[in-house]
């Protein structure tokens, strides 16, 4: 794996997942090097079945992979016991996903303060950490509103506070714009934009979304479970601009 540069947060190396044994198996990732940096937002993309999902749920400890290596934060952690990864995720990752995973029977600063009491935080120190949170992504005057009473942006935006309750340096993201029209699409890639390039940290997003191509710092493309290229926002909207006045 090429060296690491300054900043970077996740360092993985001979990354292989297979799934089943013998005739059965099916290896979902084969040798995968990355590098996720602070201060970056990176876009996996890829067709259906590449790999992207199960590449972004070993980053972020939720699975293991059968081979290679991976730090965080400068600990490896592929040989660590199974009850040592919550730590690790509650303390350096906050996750997204397309589903929102709110609970529908709290309000938008209830389901972003419920996150900041499973830390310990304690009730009138986690109300204030949510009301900030709320305000952060946009939503101070949503913040009593119910999950039915949301927009997909907006459950979107409480699901991005929800994932920064613990202050954490990584933003892992899978598919958060595929259910949201084109403007809260925007809204939310440009939210998580800010979190990477104002708030310094390191943000991964796993998307099929053509729209947010532009606002990646790197774009690592997968197919049939390896890395097979890497392009910048810019290359992106420089070919998409060459393709329309061809």
């Amino acid at each position: 794996m090429r060296e690491a540069k300054a900043g970077t947060v996740i360092r993985a190396a001979g990354i292989t997942k297979v799934y089943g044994e013998g005739t059965a198996a099916f290896r979902a990732l084969s040798d995968v090097d990355l590098e996720v940096r602070a201060g970056e937002l990176t876009l996996l993309m890829g067709p259906s079945g590449s790999g992207k999902t199960t590449l972004l749920s070993i980053l972020g400890c939720i699975l293991r992979a059968s081979e290679g290596s991976l730090e965080i934060l400068g600990q490896r952690v592929e040989g660590l016991a199974e009850r040592e990864l919550p730590r690790i995720r509650r303390e350096a990752i906050g996750f997204v996903f397309q589903g929102f995973n709110l609970f529908p029977a709290l309000t938008a600063m209830e389901n972003v303060a419920l996150a900041l009491d499973v830390r310990g935080i304690g009730r009138a120190k986690a109300e204030e950490r949510a009301a900030q949170l709320i305000r952060e992504v946009g939503l101070e005057q949503k913040g009593k509103s119910y999950p039915a009473d949301l927009s997909g942006g907006q459950k979107q935006r409480v699901a991005i506070a929800r994932a920064l309750a613990g202050n954490p340096p990584i933003v892992l993201a899978d598919e958060p714009t595929a259910a949201l029209d084109s403007t809260s699409g925007k809204n939310v890639i440009e939210l998580l934009q800010r979190l990477a390039h104002e708030h310094g940290r390191a943000v991964a997003m796993v998307t099929h979304d053509p729209r947010v191509l532009s606002y990646g710092d790197r774009i690592i493309h997968l197919e049939d479970g390896r890395i097979v290229g890497e392009e910048t926002g810019a290359d992106m909207a420089d070919s998409a601009v060459m393709a329309m006045t061809a």
